[in-house]
């Protein structure tokens, strides 16, 4: 994508990965508006970084979503970037009973979210002369975390979903990239300088990297291997992957 010049709408933004593509964005010449659920986060992120727009906004409700897009066509006409950013990682037992509005909770917000809001906004994008939309997965998609069984599966969704919209927008001036994170040490989780995980700026360099290319899957080398994931292999690698976190457990 092109890195500088464009109008950028980052969900999630008002921390961990979406505020440091905020900043990241803003700091190489970009207007920067961040969507969050939370007042008192939008006023710190303006506050600290002037320059950066911020709009309240709740992912998970679909008028919300119509309520912003248009503010966001009326305000900001030359909108030519959409970073869907915005998602939950409650816990979960896939091996018990799931709380409905838990799961209904983390359905909306990750995965009908990013449709909902692209949908919301598509037209106004393909009337750009150039346009990209960012879906942030996650390695999950590929190797799911068992005690966020649902999690994983709205990333897995997700990374579906892009790869048939990229095919549905390539006559069009929209490209559309994917970002999936491995473990980032930032509150999705919790931050804690646990060493697996790995640290924010050393993700957020290298991904601003990648964005810079036209590549349509944007990850970084640490987890190229697990991407890699051994096809028929996949049922052994996920059960050692979820057997070396019950011995080493995530901290939460």
């Amino acid at each position: 994508m092109r890195m500088t010049g464009n109008t950028i709408f980052i969900t999630g933004g008002t921390s961990g990965i979406g505020r440091a593509l905020a900043e990241a964005f803003h700091a190489r010449g970009n207007t920067v508006i961040v969507a969050g659920r939370r007042k008192a986060l939008l006023d710190d992120i303006a506050a600290k970084t002037p320059g950066i727009h911020g709009v309240e906004l709740d992912i998970a409700d679909p008028q919300d979503i119509e309520r912003v897009a248009g503010e966001l066509v009326r305000d900001h006409p030359t909108l030519n970037v959409l970073i869907n950013n915005a998602g939950i990682m409650p816990f979960d037992d896939a091996g018990g009973v799931i709380d409905d509005a838990v799961a209904r909770r983390i359905v909306d917000t990750n995965l009908l979210g990013p449709i909902r809001l692209t949908s919301a906004l598509i037209g106004h994008l393909k009337r750009q002369p150039r346009a990209t939309i960012i879906h942030n997965t996650s390695i999950l998609a590929y190797l799911p975390l068992a005690a966020t069984a649902v999690y994983s599966a709205t990333k897995a969704a997700l990374h579906s979903y892009a790869l048939s919209q990229r095919f549905m927008l390539r006559d069009t001036t929209v490209t559309v990239q994917e970002i999936a994170p491995p473990w980032v040490d930032t509150d999705l989780i919790k931050k804690s300088g646990d060493p697996r995980a790995m640290p924010l700026d050393l993700f957020i360099e290298k991904t601003m990297a990648g964005l810079a290319t036209e590549a349509p899957e944007v990850i970084v080398d640490e987890i190229r291997a697990l991407r890699d994931n051994p096809g028929s292999g996949e049922h052994q690698l996920v059960d050692d992957f979820n057997a070396s976190l019950v011995a080493n457990p995530i901290p939460v």
